[in-house]
């Protein structure tokens, strides 16, 4: 599955410098200019990290983090800033940040930063079950059970079913379901999506309690909440 990373860079240069640095690592990226839009990606979408600038226009990046935070989002945030004063860093983490890069930064040690933000929140995140009503995801053994019935899912059905259990009651675009099972970009030719939601809606079978896999007419699926 393919990562996404959510950059906030109002820096025209270096933002189009680190979207392309992320596309050829292999994410998916998303990238925004202001505060505004940035806290507008980052509450509609759903990020596996988030670049974050400190200065930007409109809202600026503490601004966006605090709010980011006060919302419940645990989205691993790493701040850029060109402020290297170790007074700002702690305000920062205080604020929420989960590290933090002064400018100007080695490319190197920001991917790799990112990578390690991943990975730490991808193990946590593992190690817990999914519970959506009658519906449990088990990451780590890749085991379904609905009401207490196992149900037997292909890795790529799996996958579908985890990515949407972690993201229930958001609705997910079929390109943005495409990007992150299948990794490659949405072809609006294809059903392939619409395909495999079907053959998961089918082996889970009715859920007595009202979680089921809603189609959202004319954007994609979401995995609604009792």
């Amino acid at each position: 599955m393919a990562y996404r990373v959510l950059i906030v860079e109002d820096d025209q240069n270096l933002r189009t410098f680190l979207h392309k640095a992320f596309r050829e690592e292999g994410y998916l990226v998303d990238a925004v200019a202001s505060g505004d839009d940035g806290l507008a990606a980052a509450v509609a979408g759903v990020q596996d990290c988030i670049v974050l600038d400190r200065s930007l226009p409109g809202q600026d990046g503490m601004t966006v983090l605090r709010e980011l935070r006060s919302r419940g989002r645990r989205t691993p945030v790493l701040m850029l800033t060109a402020r290297g004063e170790m007074a700002e860093r702690v305000r920062g983490l205080e604020a929420g940040a989960d590290d933090y890069l002064p400018k100007p930064f080695d490319l190197p040690e920001l991917l790799a930063r990112v990578q390690a933000l991943i990975r730490r929140a991808t193990l946590a995140a593992d190690a817990l079950i999914i519970r959506v009503g009658q519906l449990t995801v088990d990451p780590s053994s890749r085991r379904v059970t609905v009401a207490g019935r196992v149900v037997d899912l292909t890795p790529r059905e799996f996958s579908l079913l985890e990515y949407m259990a972690r993201n229930r009651g958001r609705t997910l675009s079929r390109a943005r379901i495409a990007e992150a099972v299948w990794n490659y970009q949405f072809d609006p030719e294809t059903n392939v999506v619409d395909v495999y939601v079907n053959y998961v809606r089918r082996k889970l079978g009715e859920m007595t309690d009202g979680t089921e896999i809603v189609t959202v007419r004319g954007v994609g699926y979401r995995l609604e909440e009792p």
